[in-house]
């Protein structure tokens, strides 16, 4: 066994508190800027079109559920006057990246100490960074989609609703959320393997018990009460209510969110700072 693999006894027990989890993040953050860039440039190397797929991405998709929903199966917003296919896709398209940015994150977590198994055998290497670093890339490609929207919305409209400057206190607390989730995710994966499999179905049926391709108000008032247990509910009506509509967040759902979000991310780092030290046993 060489020194590298001696630097670190791995069943040692590990910080699992906010303060240490803020140090580590403070600690490495050029760490975790270099790997984010190598993980959102390392998608696309090979490809003739490179970095431009996660721009045309959006844009296929946007269109392709335009026509499906609009013009295929007549679907309307209900938003009041004469609504035109192009609004009812910008309306479709905030649903769509929260709903991607959270479910991009999911289905990745399971694997990410999987396809890092050197960084947990062989070097002194900050594992609770792998998520953070995941989340980085699935946050660089939703940004791309936003630019996408904020163009569409000012050729439709002509105009951006000033309420958008909300949108980052809405969309942080999300961010806070799906770290804990992925952290938990990332944990879980390592001790069972079909782990990966389960989420995958889980996310496709959450996109359609979330208000993605539909109001909420158009569900019949006793699953409406269902439907806001989902995590996503919040945040994608929130999205649009100040990307769209210019409507101010509901400050007091948005506060209790944010809290929320924060027991949640803490407990995800809490199992997988207590659950790591048998990282190296089972690969």
């Amino acid at each position: 066994m060489n020194h590298s693999q001696t630097a670190i006894n791995p069943h040692t027990p590990q910080p699992t508190s906010l303060v240490a989890l803020a140090k580590s993040l403070w600690r490495n953050r050029q760490l975790i800027v270099q790997m984010t860039r190598r993980e959102v440039v390392g998608r696309y190397r090979g490809s003739v079109m490179g970095l431009a797929w996660s721009f045309f991405n959006p844009i296929l998709m946007l269109v392709v559920y335009t026509f499906v929903f609009s013009v295929v199966f007549k679907a309307r917003w209900g938003t009041g006057g004469e609504e035109s296919q192009t609004s009812f896709a910008i309306v479709l398209f905030v649903g769509m990246i929260v709903y991607g940015l959270f479910a991009e994150m999911a289905n990745r977590a399971p694997s990410l100490i999987l396809s890092n198994v050197n960084y947990v055998k062989k070097v002194i290497f900050p594992l609770e960074i792998l998520p953070v670093v995941g989340l980085g890339a699935a946050l660089f490609h939703s940004l791309i989609s936003f630019g996408v929207l904020l163009t569409a919305i000012l050729l439709i409209k002509g105009s951006l609703p000033w309420t958008i400057i909300f949108f980052p206190l809405i969309l942080v607390p999300l961010l806070i959320a799906t770290l804990g989730v992925a952290w938990f995710l990332a944990s879980i994966g390592v001790f069972v393997r079909d782990v990966g499999q389960t989420v995958g179905i889980f996310t496709t049926v959450l996109m359609f018990v979330s208000p993605v391709f539909f109001p909420i108000t158009a569900l019949p008032a006793r699953f409406q009460i269902w439907l806001m247990l989902n995590p996503l509910t919040f945040v994608i009506e929130q999205s649009r209510a100040v990307l769209i509509f210019g409507k101010q967040p509901d400050w007091a759902g948005l506060t209790i969110y944010a809290g929320a979000s924060m027991g949640v991310a803490w407990a995800g780092y809490w199992w997988f700072q207590k659950t790591r030290k048998g990282f190296a046993d089972v690969l």
